[in-house]
């Protein structure tokens, strides 16, 4: 579903120049053209934005699909929650010390990065820099 929803997104960021173009007035067709491009790639980028918001999904991270599995899977492991005094969100930097971070088994297709709870919810963080990349719901 969430392809769709990236595709409708890509339409109306093509979409926004031509009509922008189209209606065009004293500046003539090539200041419309600049203004629809302009304007298509303001629309176009709130719209991806949204979309990896809502969905919370990474390129290759957990789908909204196999989300509510692999949060089943993460529940029946007893994961120690880390309590976590910040926002758990997107982008979080996690301590250095105290979090415990498990390998994502691959019937999931995530790699590179690797699990934990935080918060009673469970997250994908980048090993690396200790960032969380997904919260899954």
């Amino acid at each position: 579903m969430s392809k769709k929803i990236l595709f409708a997104g890509a339409v109306l960021a093509v979409l926004a120049p031509a009509g922008a173009f189209a209606q065009s007035s004293a500046g003539g067709a090539a200041a419309g053209g600049a203004t629809g491009a302009a304007a298509g790639a303001i629309v176009g980028g709130p719209v991806g934005a949204a979309v990896g918001g809502v969905t919370g999904a990474i390129v290759g991270g957990l789908t909204a699909e196999t989300q509510p599995k692999f949060r089943q899977y993460v529940v029946t492991q007893s994961v120690p929650s880390y309590r976590y005094t910040d926002e758990v969100r997107v982008g979080a930097v996690l301590p250095e010390s105290g979090v415990t971070y498990y390998e994502v088994p691959a019937e999931y297709g995530v790699r590179g990065y690797r699990y934990t709870v935080v918060n009673e919810t469970p997250v994908l963080v980048e090993p690396g820099t200790r960032r969380i990349v997904q919260i899954v719901r």
